[in-house]
């Protein structure tokens, strides 16, 4: 990939997505955090990473984390990459 031009740490919360029905709360959840990159970095595309969606998805669909701390990377060609970050 290009080299890179901004990488940040959010913490996002997702409280929210629990007035979704319970069905629905995981795909909401990785809808959340779209747009929560977007309105921050405001990328071309997104990716995520496959280990953020295995931790959202981890509880089932029906509970997800109520708040997740990403590592977003914005690359000079409009890309971002959201991924957990190494703790």
């Amino acid at each position: 990939m290009a080299e890179q031009e901004e990488e940040r740490i959010f913490t996002i919360p997702l409280g929210a997505i629990r007035a979704a029905p319970r069905t629905q709360r995981a795909p909401r959840a990785v809808k959340a955090i779209r747009e929560f990159v977007r309105r921050h970095l405001k990328p071309d595309h997104i990716f995520i990473d496959d280990v953020l969606n295995e931790r959202i998805w981890s509880r089932s669909r029906e509970n997800p984390p109520s708040v997740i701390r990403v590592k977003a990377i914005k690359f000079e060609d409009g890309t971002a990459v959201v991924s957990l970050p190494e703790e």
